[in-house]
């Protein structure tokens, strides 16, 4: 093999600094041939595998692997990666320091670290239809809060969905730091209806000018009208962001409205409803406020990007692209709605009445019942769900009287229509039992254990 061979990448010259990697890399595979020498043997750490190592970690892995095997994950907030993926995870980029942006990095041999970001942020605009992408933050919490700190000052005002109607911690919550850094105003939803009032959003608007309206989907299992909320910032000259991480991969899809067009500034992370590693993106059209954006995200925020997950996100965005995705996000949202109409007719209170994604929110107050007490009956099943805080909620946050399921992960997993189905049953049954008895009987509990055993085996998570 010789380095005229390698002259192209993808059909493209290669550049001069490529070459002379090149040229390097033949060198030492030439050498290495040369006197058959085991690198391993020169440098001891290249062969340390894990199981030699450290058994205890290892030991706690293929615990985890059992345990989400034998189990069906409906918490809404997680999902089932590829193969693929999980394979890119952990790649040599580990050991590169890349800090800083393409073309302006402040460590050198970063070449193919930038054809990496480049390649992902090409992905990302092409997917979700925007002008502008950042590819670095770490996760959820960073991406807002670089929005956050670019648009406004300290003390400034921010309008977002109260959290004790399921909004994100970091959009608006006294606990966490953007509470503490600016002044955080909310709206509520319709009692009646539990949808989004967008009178009360404009009168809270109007009465307190906010500098900045953040739209999110954690808890919302409705569609949301973007260009209301675009009507209303504009009223008072206010920035508009959404934050779409729960709902990103029916919009890439086409399956639920983008906010892209009508939003300053759209944030998502990548491990929903996208199926890749854990982490964000921050998309926009406006390149001013774009340049701000990430100008406080590196280096006010972060230091160096994790250009392993890049390529995590990279090969996750490569795969929303393929025929099968649509098709699954299809099926993620029948499944919810499927969920949600054996709920009613178990007449168990559904949020909304219904679901336009993969959420279903149950309210449990009509059945006496905490969300900290359901979930661990459920848990006990081999059921994985969340509790929630819901509207007039008299429960504490770390209790509630609701729960909110999602059907990502267990799409992802292979269950249909009719597998759902028979989880909500399980779910009604032990709801059910739990209002009449205040306890759930063993009976009960090793019944539905059985059949989720059963119906997982049907559908085994390999790697």
């Amino acid at each position: 093999m010789s380095v005229t061979n390698i002259m192209s990448i993808n059909f493209k010259p290669m550049s001069d600094i490529v070459k002379r990697m090149w040229e390097w890399f033949l060198v030492i595979i030439s050498l290495k041939q040369r006197v058959n020498t085991d690198v391993t043997s020169v440098n001891p750490v290249h062969k340390t595998s894990l199981t030699t190592h450290d058994g205890l970690v290892e030991s706690i892995l293929e615990n985890e692997v059992i345990k989400q095997n034998m189990s069906l994950n409906l918490i809404a907030s997680e999902n089932l990666i590829s193969k693929a993926v999980t394979e890119v995870r952990t790649n040599v980029f580990s050991n590169k320091n890349a800090e800083g942006y393409r073309g302006g990095r402040y460590y050198e041999g970063c070449v193919f670290a930038d054809e990496l970001e480049k390649v992902t942020i090409g992905r990302a605009k092409r997917l979700f239809k925007c002008k502008h992408a950042n590819v670095q933050p770490y996760s959820g919490s960073q991406m807002n809060q670089a929005v956050m700190l670019a648009l406004l000052s300290s003390g400034d005002t921010i309008v977002s969905m109260d959290f004790e109607y399921g909004e994100h911690l970091p959009h608006e919550s006294v606990v966490n730091i953007s509470g503490m850094w600016f002044k955080s105003i909310t709206y509520g939803i319709d009692p009646k209806t539990g949808t989004i009032d967008m009178n009360e959003v404009l009168n809270v608007v109007i009465r307190h000018r906010p500098k900045l309206i953040i739209v999110g989907t954690g808890s919302y299992p409705r569609t949301i009208d973007w260009k209301a909320f675009r009507r209303v910032a504009d009223m008072v000259d206010s920035s508009l962001l959404a934050d779409i991480s729960h709902i990103a991969g029916l919009i890439v899809t086409g399956l639920y409205p983008s906010p892209i067009d009508y939003c300053d500034v759209v944030t998502t992370t990548t491990h929903r409803s996208l199926r890749g590693p854990h982490g964000g993106l921050i998309l926009s059209n406006n390149r001013k406020l774009f340049d701000r954006v990430s100008a406080v995200l590196f280096p006010r925020l972060q230091g160096e990007p994790m250009m392993d997950v890049i390529a995590a996100k990279a090969v996750a965005l490569f795969e929303v692209n393929k025929n099968g995705y649509k098709t699954w996000v299809r099926s993620v949202v029948e499944n919810a709605k499927a969920m949600a109409e054996r709920f009613k007719n178990k007449k168990i209170d559904v949020v909304t009445n219904g679901t336009d994604n993969h959420l279903v929110i149950i309210d449990l107050k009509t059945l006496g019942l905490a969300g900290k007490q359901v979930t661990s009956w459920l848990d006990r099943c081999y059921i994985m769900l969340n509790k929630n805080i819901i509207s007039n909620d008299l429960l504490s946050t770390n209790t509630t009287s609701c729960l909110k399921l999602g059907t990502c992960a267990c799409t992802s997993r292979g269950l249909k229509r009719v597998d759902f189905e028979k989880v909500a049953d399980m779910v009604a049954d032990i709801l059910l039992e739990g209002k009449n008895k205040g306890e759930i009987s063993l009976s009960l509990e090793t019944s539905t254990r059985k059949q989720v055993l059963e119906l997982a085996g049907k559908y085994p998570i390999c790697y």
